[in-house]
């Protein structure tokens, strides 16, 4: 499986301008199986109430260019934007976006939503409240975004419903990449899983954002990229991976199965969502 992780800085507050560059991304690496963006790419991260005026929803022409794009490439394209999908009027979501190569959309909002320092998300997003597992050739796919990763609960539930990879997309700064550099061959480690991590670069309202993305093997040993283009700060990095390598590795460290035997009653009873 052919993996892109576009780490690249967004225009913020301009959705079009970051369609462009993901369009011209998908069709630069046309061959790629799944193409990864960052944390909020189509709308940047500190554009505060302006969210719901640059929210994506069902029947977008915004999302109509991300599904032309999947469709036209054959690849997987999950990509980080605000989203307006739930039943209360008004409320939206700081999500991940899976656009497969059919156009089929899926989307799982972020499940933790930061408040503390230069952090605003509690403000504007409202939280994801299930995980969401994706069939796919490769294996089973999730999801998570940034801050989910300091809640193992979080990767926990994707890995009990199935997942073979996690994609993980952020917005970090640099004074959080050595958390991240720890936590996320932790998450590989104690699920069982591949761990796909893609992380914006640029600066916002003087937030300097990190960089970092790359990739962990369900061992927790960083994967050397097959190829990577940098161009100043941003850098595009592909990979080559097994995700259903998870079937033969478990075995041998048997925790999901073992957390079952048991906590039983610990995992939501409905599970994540399956599409």
């Amino acid at each position: 499986m052919r993996v892109v992780l576009a780490e690249l800085a967004p225009v913020r507050g301009e959705p079009l301008a970051n369609l462009r560059t993901l369009e011209a991304t998908v069709r630069r690496y046309n061959g790629a199986h799944l193409i990864a963006f960052p944390e909020l790419f189509l709308s940047g991260y500190r554009v505060g109430d302006q969210a719901h005026l640059l929210a994506l929803e069902p029947g977008s022409p915004l999302l109509g260019r991300v599904q032309k794009a999947a469709r036209r490439s054959g690849a997987w394209i999950v990509v980080g934007a605000p989203w307006r999908s739930s039943p209360r009027a008004g409320e939206i979501q700081n999500a991940a976006i899976w656009v497969d190569p059919s156009g089929s959309v899926s989307v799982q909002g972020k499940r933790f939503l930061p408040t503390f320092g230069p952090f605003e998300e509690g403000l504007h997003y409202a939280p994801g409240r299930r995980g969401l597992v994706l069939p796919s050739p490769w294996g089973k796919l999730g999801a998570e975004i940034c801050y989910d990763v300091f809640f193992p609960e979080v990767s926990r539930d994707l890995a009990m419903g199935g997942a073979d990879l996690l994609v993980i997309l952020s917005a970090s700064p640099v004074t959080s990449r050595p958390l991240f550099e720890r936590l996320l061959p932790a998450r590989a480690i104690e699920n069982g899983l591949w761990v796909a991590y893609v992380n914006r670069t640029g600066v916002e309202d003087g937030l300097v954002f990190a960089g970092g993305s790359g990739i962990w093997t369900p061992q927790g040993v960083a994967v050397d990229p097959a190829e990577s283009r940098t161009e100043g700060e941003d850098r595009v990095l592909s990979f080559d991976i097994e995700p259903t390598g998870t079937r033969r590795w478990r075995p041998f460290r048997p925790v999901l199965r073992d957390l079952g035997v048991a906590f039983p009653d610990e995992r939501d009873p409905e599970g994540p969502r399956h599409a």
